[in-house]
């Protein structure tokens, strides 16, 4: 059931949720300024980190993560199963002696490295390829182990003289995934899926706990990718209401799953990550690369490793590969692409479909009572006939009205729509004069409401934007 590879097509589906899963294995990998010795990188890897039992029992983190959620499979269906993990690889910088032997520094200079100890992150996967059919009662356990390792890697001048070594030790850790299906009552075929992921090493700590001791045994940013070769998946996020109250009792423990497919094609990849995500997420297309610290905003971060002095570079350089990377990138981006990382807003959408050939489509829902229209509705105030496109000079009551709204007294400003309550009241929807947000506001049909006795009706243009009452 272990698999090195999955077959092309679960393959390609799984290629575009492992880009975003990325942002989440790397989530805290390094933080800016990108350094070693920096605080911020003193203590690391804040999401999904499944330490050993042993010391899970005295420091409060958990050695597992639960994931439930609703799965319809079709007939004959296997679920490929993709467990991804850091493993924390520590390394030890050391340089030449004369005798040809090594001693252990707090950092060696070395070009346009300044290389300090450092845990870097070996990326492990554990693939499963399984038949929903042995998935009821208690389901697959698949256990696995990965032993210790230690490697050198020679560092040499640019005349060839070698300049010292690095070594890298890794841990031995011991895992397990636990998958397991159950049928839910009812017409739809639908299935309870449990996936559990545990550290099952048998490191404990020796005397005091410390956390810097428990990383290398440690699944680190741990998470999974579910997808199955026919079926789909229901969203936790926002179930159909049938299954609801079956969601509710779902028992997500440490972390979230998430539809992971592009949006408008089949729920066919779950993504359960130990970060809150909405369903179906992105890579925003501005983007440039990966800074890692994705709490700051990619413009800043870019612009403020840019202006390291070249020491830090160097010591960013020879903190990480990775680290390295993004001093080279922010160092080569050209102002074009700057400039486009200087904001970005996807809210607002336009208000028509130009392929469905319908025309404007109404910000209110005018199948829940078409007895009214909003835009063509209107009320009598003063003798008037007042509704959208009247002009209105604003009178907010005191007693009744937001606190905001009485800076508009004796203002001026356009209905709308008359809107009508469930209870019979009437409100005016009104955008004021020269409100340099009032077309925004019109797109969103987000606008200031005032009752009939609030506004009087206005002859002409009303005495131009924000008059005041004589």
């Amino acid at each position: 059931m272990a698999v090195d590879a999955f077959g092309p097509e679960l393959e390609e589906r799984l290629a575009a949720a492992r880009r975003i899963a990325d942002a989440v294995l790397f989530e805290g990998y390094v933080l800016y300024p990108y350094r070693a010795s920096a605080a911020k990188n003193r203590l690391r890897w804040q999401f999904g980190v499944l330490v050993p039992p042993g010391y899970a029992a005295v420091s409060g983190e958990s050695s597992h993560q639960r994931t439930e959620c609703l799965f319809e499979p079709r007939s004959g269906d296997r679920l490929a199963v993709e467990l991804r993990f850091l493993r924390a690889r520590r390394r030890t910088v050391q340089r030449a002696l004369p005798d040809g032997e090594f001693e252990t520094v707090p950092e060696l200079e070395l070009g346009e490295r300044v290389l300090q100890p450092w845990d870097e992150g070996a990326e492990e996967t554990v693939r499963l390829l399984l038949p929903v059919e042995l998935l009821g009662g208690d389901g697959v356990v698949h256990p696995f182990r990965l032993a210790a390792a230690r490697d050198e890697e020679r560092l040499s001048h640019d005349d060839g003289q070698v300049a010292g070594r690095l070594l890298r030790e890794s841990a031995p850790v011991a895992g397990a995934v636990r998958v397991s299906a159950r049928p839910l009552p009812g017409p739809y075929g639908t299935l309870l899926l449990t996936a559990v992921v545990e550290n099952t090493g048998g490191w404990t700590p020796d005397g005091g706990a410390r956390r810097e001791d428990a990383l290398p045994h440690a699944l680190v940013s741990a998470h999974l990718l579910l997808a199955p070769e026919r079926g789909t998946f229901l969203s936790v996020t926002d179930p159909p209401r049938w299954a609801a109250p079956v969601v509710a009792g779902c028992r997500n423990e440490h972390t979230w799953p998430v539809l992971a497919n592009p949006p408008g094609t089949r729920d066919d990849v779950l993504l359960s990550s130990p970060i809150i995500l909405e369903d179906h997420p992105r890579i925003a297309p501005e983007s440039p690369g990966p800074l890692y610290d994705a709490t700051e905003i990619d413009e800043i971060l870019a612009l403020r490793t840019a202006a390291l002095t070249e020491r830090e570079k160097r010591e960013a350089r020879g903190t990480d590969e990775r680290a390295g990377a993004v001093i080279d990138l922010a160092d080569s981006l050209p102002p074009e692409v700057l400039e486009r990382l200087h904001g970005a807003v996807r809210a607002l959408r336009d208000v028509t479909d130009p392929g469905s050939g319908e025309g404007e489509q109404p910000w209110w829902d005018p199948g829940a009572d078409r007895d009214v229209d909003p835009g063509r509705d209107r009320i009598l105030i003063d003798g008037r006939h007042v509704g959208a496109g009247s002009r209105v000079r604003l009178g907010p009551g005191r007693r009744r009205t937001d606190a905001q709204d009485l800076f508009l007294h004796g203002r001026t400003g356009v209905v709308e729509a008359v809107l009508h309550d469930v209870d019979g009241s009437v409100h005016l929807a009104v955008t004021v004069d020269g409100d340099p947000g009032a077309d925004l506001w019109r797109v969103q049909g987000r606008f200031r409401y005032f009752q009939p006795d609030e506004v009087t009706p206005l002859d002409g243009d009303g005495g131009g934007p924000f008059a005041e009452e004589a």
